[in-house]
């Protein structure tokens, strides 16, 4: 089973740029089999991880931004791999 983990968060006005220096900063206890990371309007930052593990396995995840530098908690959720019909 493939699950995908969604990492998303919102900076502060004008503050997109570190909140994107600081997720690629950021590293997990052990490498996912893919990583992406993704920038969008109003300075929000998203990241996906895949892993070849259970939907409920206990996953490393990137933490939460230093509270200054975003504008609410971080976003997270967790899908898994449909097959395709």
């Amino acid at each position: 089973m493939t699950v995908a983990l969604m990492w998303e968060a919102r900076a502060v006005e004008g503050r997109g740029g570190e909140l994107l220096a600081w997720t690629r900063e950021q590293r997990l206890d052990r490498e996912p089999l893919r990583r992406e990371t993704f920038r969008a309007p109003q300075d929000r930052v998203l990241v996906i991880t895949w892993w070849a593990e259970p939907y409920d396995a206990a996953l490393p995840e990137l933490p939460e931004p230093e509270p200054q530098l975003v504008t609410r908690a971080v976003h997270r959720w967790r899908f898994e791999a449909v097959a395709s019909e």
